[in-house]
C-alpha cells in the first residue's frame, strides 16, 4: 500500500478542508500516479473534491464512521476491519492513501511506500502528516531535483517503510 501527499516544512497538509498548495506539477504527478489505481480517503476528503464526487478513472474507497454514508461511484468502508478485508480483492501495490490527516496517520504504518512532495514553505495549516523523517523505519529512497512554481520550491520524494505493519484488525 502507498501514501501520496504534499507537505510544507512543518508537515502541514491542509487548512480548513483545502490543500495548502496548488502546484500544477504536483497535481499532474498525483493524477499520473493514481489513475487506474485504488485511492483511499476519508469522507471529509471526498467532500473536498470537486463537486464532492469520487475521482475519475480510479477505484475510490471512502472510510467513514457515519453508518448511513453513501456516495455513488465509491465503495464505503465503516471500519478498518472492513477496509482490510476489502483490500484482499486488489493488488496492494495499486492502493494509494490520499487523505485526510486522520486516514494518513492511521494507515501510515501499513504503507510500504510514501510519495511525498515537499514544499519548501511554511503555510497556515490545521492538518498534519506525521513526520516520516523522524521515524526510524522510514527511509528516503529517491528525491527529485528542486523544482519551482511561482515563488515555491519543491521536490518529489519517495520513502520506503522497512517495517510495514500487517493487516489484522
Amino acid at each position: 500500500m502507498n501514501l501520496i501527499v504534499a507537505v510544507d516544512n512543518n508537515w502541514g497538509i491542509g487548512c480548513q478542508g483545502d490543500l495548502l498548495f496548488h502546484i500544477p506539477a504536483d497535481m499532474k504527478f498525483f493524477k499520473s500516479t493514481t489513475t487506474g489505481k485504488i485511492v483511499v480517503m476519508g469522507d471529509l476528503t471526498l467532500k473536498s473534491l470537486p463537486h464532492s464526487k469520487p475521482l475519475p478513472n480510479r477505484t475510490n474507497i471512502v472510510l467513514s464512521s457515519e453508518p448511513d454514508f453513501q456516495v455513488e461511484g465509491a465503495i464505503i468502508c465503516h471500519s478498518l476491519a472492513e477496509f482490510f478485508e476489502l483490500l484482499s480483492k486488489y493488488k496492494i501495490e495499486d492502493v494509494f492513501i490520499i487523505g485526510g490527516a486522520a486516514v494518513y496517520n492511521q494507515l501510515l504504518p501499513y504503507c510500504e511506500y510514501a510519495y511525498i512532495t515537499k514544499v519548501n514553505s511554511t503555510a497556515k495549516a490545521d492538518k498534519y502528516l506525521d513526520n516520516v523523517d523522524d521515524m526510524p523505519n522510514w527511509q528516503l529512497l529517491e528525491t527529485s531535483s528542486v523544482q519551482y512554481h511561482n515563488e515555491l520550491e519543491f521536490t518529489f520524494n519517495k520513502y520506503v517503510n522497512n517495517n510495514v505493519k500487517q493487516f489484522q484488525e
